[in-house]
């Protein structure tokens, strides 16, 4: 790969690159609609706030199940085979939501996501490791924030289309329930689980049409650059586990990304909590996105020329804090609004992690960048806690003589302290994990 420009981008490079971003806009658009699916599947299957995040659950768990056999079927059948399946295999899991709308069954729609998870899985564990190491390691922040500008604004078109298609009609639909009969009733939530037909059915049809055309797509072959494994009187690294930066990397990706999840999946809900009708709060998704898209683009175009990748991390990491406690501090339009800050606290966390992580990691990437995908199972994990945090405080409030809906409001507002571990774990990685490069190197400086 070319080195005369370090910090550009190689004509050699800019066709996978387009390739690449176009994958990541797939797999944006397909993962952010869930901000629209989380209130749509509380209303037509009658769930509580904490079983409606199952949504998120079902969709990131894959990511745990998936990563190590995504990376042996990689391994076997290659980059483009591998990106073609996984989009078929998305396919599939779009199909799954048709029988699950004519049933109305929840767990037939969280297998249609989880299908469609690990279809995302095999794509992510190719094209995160793919367009890093497509350049220098030094600028990978810079290459990774393009595909965020790709997967955001991709997430950002998916939310308000299927925010549109899923969430009209259904503060309607939600005053009805209340004083209809129970045969009434299913004839309701019937025809509103009916309205993912045509949308899953294009979808499906898209995601198989691409998986056949990626097949033909021009991608190179490329491999990390083996690291220097005997240096300065340094042992020969065996194994992925001398690199604690490796293991420091992968659980920030997961507090990182339950943190993204919580601020992208749950802000519809909660301007719902809060009186905002689903009509306008349908759009709240899309503010979080827009942000994240506007600090991946400022990312792009400073990093790493005038900002280092480990500065963005602990910038993102401070105000991903400062914002956290500005929505405990406040209500209304202001709190929601703070929650769409978290874009913006959020969008460099990613590209700046991958980097730090791989690099001089040698051999070992492909190994480290599976265990870096099975990390976005803090999706999975800590919005179904923010979930169960808002049933639990919601229920003491009303043993306490609160109202419902004031109950509501407050649990969805001050659960969000979940929040703060999370920044503050990242910004650890960032002052002090990253640096911790092998056991015989610390030790070595320790004597």
């Amino acid at each position: 790969m070319s080195t005369t420009k370090p910090h550009t981008i190689s004509n050699n490079h800019l066709v996978p690159i387009i390739i690449i971003a176009g994958l990541f806009f797939i797999f944006g658009f397909v993962t952010w609609i869930n901000g629209a699916l989380i209130p749509f599947m509380k209303t037509i299957n009658e769930l509580t706030d904490a079983q409606s995040y199952f949504v998120a659950t079902a969709s990131y768990i894959s990511f745990v199940v998936m990563a190590l056999p995504a990376s042996y079927i990689l391994n076997k059948i290659g980059y483009k085979k591998g990106m073609s399946l996984g989009l078929i295999i998305m396919a599939v899991g779009a199909l799954v939501f048709i029988p699950a709308a004519e049933a109305r069954t929840y767990w037939i729609f969280l297998t249609g996501i989880f299908i469609q998870g690990i279809g995302m899985t095999l794509l992510q564990t190719a094209a995160n490791p793919y367009i890093t190491i497509l350049g220098p390691i030094e600028s990978g922040a810079k290459r990774i924030a393009i595909m965020g500008i790709a997967n955001k604004t991709a997430g950002a078109l998916g939310s308000l289309i299927f925010g549109a298609l899923l969430l009209s009609g259904i503060d309607e639909v939600k005053e009805k329930l209340s004083s209809v009969s129970v045969e009434e009733k299913d004839v309701l939530l019937d025809t509103m689980a009916d309205s993912v037909f045509m949308p899953y059915l294009v979808m499906a049809l898209v995601l198989f049409v691409l998986g056949i055309l990626i097949r033909k797509a021009p991608l190179p072959h490329v491999e990390a650059a083996e690291a220097e494994e005997v240096k300065d009187g340094e042992t020969t690294k065996t194994s992925i586990f001398q690199f604690p930066n490796l293991w420091l990397g992968v659980l920030t990706l997961f507090v990182y990304v339950g943190a993204e999840v919580i601020a992208g999946d749950t802000i519809i809900a909660y301007g719902i909590s809060l009186g905002f009708s689903a009509a306008d709060a349908k759009f709240f998704t899309t503010l979080t996105l827009l942000a994240m898209v506007a600090t991946y683009a400022i990312g792009a175009l400073l990093i790493p020329k005038y900002l280092k990748q480990s500065t963005a991390l602990k910038m993102s990491a401070v105000l991903g804090i400062v914002f956290s406690v500005c929505i405990l501090l406040t209500s209304g339009l202001t709190s929601v609004l703070f929650v769409a800050c978290l874009g913006i606290s959020n969008a460099l966390v990613w590209p700046a992690v991958w980097p730090l992580t791989l690099e001089g990691l040698g051999k070992f990437t492909k190994a480290a960048s599976a265990l870096l995908i099975m990390a976005i199972s803090g999706g999975a994990i800590i919005p179904p806690l923010y979930g169960r945090l808002v049933d639990t405080n919601k229920q003491n409030l009303m043993a306490e003589g609160v109202g419902e809906v004031e109950a509501l409001a407050s649990a969805a507002n001050s659960s969000y302290w979940i929040l703060i571990p999370c920044y503050a774990f990242i910004l650890i990685f960032a002052v002090w994990g990253h640096t911790y490069k092998s056991w015989s190197n610390r030790k070595r400086s320790l004597k």
